[in-house]
């Protein structure tokens, strides 16, 4: 038992370190990026604005996924230093 318990534990351990590894291959945003919350602030003050989906980061900047009143999927893809729709 002791013997499951400790091989479980080691790989769980390895498990993990992999998980954060793969996290170092991702783009990161620009030292001079305007902040995440003021971009998701401009999606919030379009027209017909329900609630933001998702928000996802890679090289090309930004994407908000967000639905409108009219319950319409919108996405775009913000500029990270502009902060401004590409």
């Amino acid at each position: 038992m002791r013997n499951l318990v400790l091989a479980t534990g080691l790989a769980l351990l390895l498990a993990g370190a992999t998980a954060f590894a793969a996290d170092d291959d991702r783009p990161m945003p620009p030292q001079n990026a305007q902040k995440l919350s003021a971009i998701i602030a401009k999606v919030e003050q379009r027209d017909g604005f329900r609630y933001v989906k998702e928000v996802d980061w890679d090289k090309d900047g930004y994407t908000v996924t967000y639905y409108t009143a009219d319950k319409a999927k919108v996405e775009i893809t913000f500029d990270p230093v502009t902060a401004e729709p590409k």
